[in-house]
């Protein structure tokens, strides 16, 4: 018989078989030094399309990497089958560090934000000057996240031919925002897609806006069908005028100096709940100096702002100070305001 309590030793204790074997647990995960680098092209439903050298790699999430996402623009660590044969399916173990993020909130009271793009340079907001009309402020969001996110903005204004772009061009003059003005003819065309391909070759540029501006035309004339066939690339619009992209998409642009477009999902709304104001701030370096004499947490839109004397002093252009409020004044405001 078996002896507990005070007299009890070791060989009167039962060990629990370890059903997996004998090997001991251990928290200890593997480096994974040998993972191939990858960039992630698509998602969707858990399998992520990446590019691996010359190859369209299927893979899904390792369990080591837990809660965190990986995105289309993500540089990842790839093992497994990287054959890229038709049914084979590597792991994902390691997500890089990434240099810019696009980030948005599904409204300004959700307080969990969506990583809509990881590691671009720019970001190009697609807009028409008319059916549908402009949405300013939608735009001004868009401008926020993009600064706020580290990426250049770029303006594409469509529909030049229904409506004159001065007065929006006028708005955002201040902000030195690069633009480019296209009619519908140069859809048709193809003029169109190259005046905008001129700002994008060498660079990652994510394309952003609402339906019915015609992004996802630009977008499929900057990257032709057979260009996405010969690289294994599966089309996420279908024709027939209407968007139907469903998940952000990463394709290579048809130029021979190289580049990178990313055809977003449309928005109706662009939430901005995860962006810090204080942050916005660093767009504007010729009034940032200015805001050393502003009083703690400053909201920069309040009568002890330091920037109304930094500006009165000829140190910056009051239309570059209008800018900034009016571009602070987006995280309280939703579009349609």
């Amino acid at each position: 018989m078996r002896r507990y309590g005070k007299h009890t030793d070791e060989d009167d204790i039962r060990s629990r078989p370890n059903r997996k074997g004998n090997r001991p647990r251990t928290s200890i995960r593997p480096k994974h030094e040998d993972a191939a680098e990858g960039v992630v092209l698509t998602v969707d439903r858990g399998r992520l399309t990446c590019l691996v050298e010359d190859r369209i790699v299927m893979a899904m999430k390792a369990r080591e990497l837990g809660r965190k996402a990986a995105v289309v623009g993500d540089r990842v660590g790839i093992v497994g089958d990287l054959s890229g044969a038709k049914d084979t399916l590597a792991r994902i173990v390691r997500i890089e560090p990434r240099r810019s993020v696009l980030r948005r909130t599904a409204d300004d009271d959700d307080p969990f934000e969506r990583v809509v793009v990881a590691n671009a340079d720019q970001l190009a907001i697609v807009t028409a000057l008319a059916d549908p009309e402009p949405r300013p402020r939608l735009i001004d969001r868009c401008l926020v996240a993009a600064y706020d996110g580290g990426l250049e903005p770029l303006l594409v204004l469509t529909k030049s031919d229904l409506a004159p772009p001065d007065q929006l061009l006028e708005m955002y003059g201040a902000l030195g925002v690069p633009h480019v003005v296209t009619t519908r003819e140069e859809f048709v065309d193809g003029l169109a897609a190259e005046r905008v391909r001129e700002h994008l070759v060498g660079r990652t540029t994510a394309f952003v806006g609402h339906s019915g501006v015609g992004k996802t035309t630009l977008v499929n004339a900057l990257v032709p069908q057979e260009r996405r066939r010969s690289t294994g690339l599966v089309n996420a619009v279908t024709g027939r005028g209407r968007h139907t992209t469903t998940s952000a998409l990463a394709l290579p642009l048809a130029d021979e100096k190289g580049g990178w477009v990313i055809d977003t999902p449309g928005v109706r709304s662009f939430g901005l709940h995860h962006v810090d104001p204080s942050r916005v701030i660093h767009a504007f370096p010729d009034l940032e100096p200015g805001t050393e004499g502003c009083p703690r947490a400053c909201s920069h839109d309040e009568p002890d702002c330091a920037l109304d004397d930094w500006v009165a002093e000829g140190h910056a252009d009051p239309a570059r100070l209008y800018s900034l409020r009016r571009l602070l004044a987006t995280r309280e405001r939703r579009e349609g305001d």
